[in-house]
């Protein structure tokens, strides 16, 4: 078998949201020094490439999602000399930097938005997707995603816009070609800097249905987040989507070992994960299967694997996330389960040893939580618009967790958004000191990946048994080796001749010894490796 050349196949990949990783000015907010000093961390932790969420800059209706200037640093996260710096610092530890680009809106303080809505005649007046009507009577039911319909009336054009999330963000129109154009330039910005990637946000975005037509509603559906009520089929995935991120993968040719990543929400699933990762198109398109999983069972987790690796073949690189600043942090289903940390273990080699790229998302390495985050600290507008039947995203964006002193140690000052209440016990200080801890098992389980080149680029066999409560799987390319998950709160017996042969490399259990192979303890995961 010939070893993959992309680093991005073996790679671990750490995302930060940088207002909640360290804030090195005290303002209460994480910026990109902040992130510097905390690249040490990072080393030690043994990933290989940091994504950042957007720091351009931004009025910050969607917490720089809503970008106004795509070629600069927003000054509440630092400036394009820190970036420079960053990139730097981090390319000495052998650490690279991606970052996120949001194609498919800007913010409405854009210099590009601000000359279309000043007349239907200007040079940019097509820019963004404007459609006649009449106020009061919208074009169609598209709804946006954080609440209300899809467009918003302007006086001055006497026109309806599109923006699929807040009001302050009007989608671009791919449709035109300066458009595009201007997106490339941008990209080639960023690459000229030094950037080892990119992670393009609402990829599958780009372009809208040119009919306009009504979503269908999903028969029977009465969620009280009105969005979830219809198949977005056609704000969604359409054919020239796909064009375009061709076009966009020609600008990436043109330099070198350059990982694209995209975020595509589709109502299909992984065959549009595959879809968007065929030859020619992106590198990678993040598999959102696993955190929408709301059971801890072996089947439906071996359900998802089996069908990625159906439907990917050794046509396409998998990739798989257990959470991100989008959705509850993963251990909140856990969390009066007094196996708790053994669970987040048993996910945490589940996703670091399975054939395709893992990403971590901060604190999810020390077991971070959901915090609960009362009304009036909510800032996310989507959090706001539907409360209480959805709280928003802010719950999984709160500073990391470093040390048990004020703060944390996140800043010192009050941060943007509360700390969790157990910090002060749960923290990386605390953790690194525990040998037994989330955090030092995360580092061993990196480590061994890094060692191991069946579980970077080895096929994966699935292994069947007729315990349900178990998920088996091989990994081999040079050698051998074998991934055993128990996912019941029982002690679960073992065929030993499955592993006959084999030896341990890594078990979460806390108290284990890993010559017993008749049987596996609760929420056990242990990873054995051919003799």
């Amino acid at each position: 078998m010939k070893k993959p050349i992309e680093w991005w196949k073996g790679a671990v990949i750490y995302q930060i949201y940088p207002r909640s990783f360290q804030d090195s000015n005290n303002d209460g907010v994480g910026d990109i020094r902040g992130i510097i000093n905390r690249l040490d961390y990072l080393e030690w932790l043994g990933v290989d490439a940091l994504w950042l969420s957007p720091v351009f800059t931004s009025p910050m209706k969607d917490f720089g999602y809503d970008i106004s200037d795509y070629r600069d640093i927003d000054p509440l996260f630092g400036n394009l000399e820190d970036f420079k710096l960053l990139v730097k610092s981090a390319h000495e530890k052998d650490i690279r930097v991606i970052i996120d680009q949001v194609y498919n809106h800007t913010s409405d303080q854009h210099e590009w938005f601000k000359t279309s809505r000043e007349s239907r005649d200007n040079p940019k007046a097509d820019w963004y997707v404007w459609v006649d009507g009449k106020k009061g009577e919208l074009p169609n039911n598209w709804l946006s995603y954080f609440g209300g319909p899809a467009w918003e009336w302007d006086e001055k054009r006497q026109q309806y816009y599109l923006h699929l999330f807040v009001k302050e963000q009007p989608d671009l129109n791919w449709r035109n070609q300066e458009v595009q154009d201007e997106i490339m330039d941008t990209m080639r910005f960023w690459l000229d800097l030094g950037v080892d990637g990119f992670r393009f946000d609402v990829v599958n975005m780009f372009f809208k249905d040119d009919r306009l037509r009504n979503d269908p509603r999903i028969e029977g559906e009465n969620s009280n987040v009105d969005y979830r009520n219809y198949y977005r089929v056609f704000e969604n995935d359409r054919p020239e989507t796909l064009l375009a991120i061709e076009r966009m993968n020609d600008v990436i040719s043109e330099y070198n070992d350059i990982l694209t990543i995209g975020e595509v929400g589709s109502p299909m699933g992984t065959p549009a994960y595959f879809e968007y990762t065929k030859p020619g198109r992106l590198d990678l398109a993040f598999n959102f299967e696993f955190k929408e999983i709301d059971e801890l069972k072996a089947s439906t987790y071996r359900d998802k694997i089996k069908e990625t690796e159906r439907i990917f073949k050794n046509i396409s690189w998998p990739s798989y996330v257990l959470g991100n600043h989008d959705s509850p942090r993963f251990p909140q289903m856990y969390r009066d389960n007094k196996h708790k940390t053994r669970i987040t273990k048993l996910l945490a080699t589940m996703l670091l040893t399975l054939r395709g790229t893992p990403f971590i998302y901060y604190g999810e390495e020390i077991g971070m939580d959901e915090v609960e985050i009362p009304y009036d600290r909510i800032v996310d507008p989507a959090g706001k618009y539907y409360w209480p039947n959805w709280k928003g995203r802010d719950g999984a964006r709160t500073p990391m967790q470093w040390d048990s002193s004020e703060h944390a140690s996140f800043s010192e000052t009050e941060p943007w958004l509360p700390l969790s209440d157990d910090y002060k016990e749960n923290n990386v200080n605390t953790q690194k000191d525990d040998k037994r801890s989330i955090l030092n098992y995360y580092r061993k389980l990196i480590r061994i990946r890094k060692n191991s080149e069946d579980i970077k680029w080895g096929t994966l066999k699935l292994i069947e048994s007729d315990n349900n409560s178990l998920l088996i799987y091989k990994r081999q390319y040079e050698e051998d080796i074998i991934v055993l998950l128990n996912f019941s709160s029982e002690k679960t017996p073992l065929d030993r001749e499955l592993v006959s042969g084999y030896r341990p490399l890594l078990s979460n259990m806390e108290k284990s010894d890993l010559k017993l192979i008749d049987y596996m303890g609760p929420y056990e995961a242990r990873i054995m490796k051919k003799n």
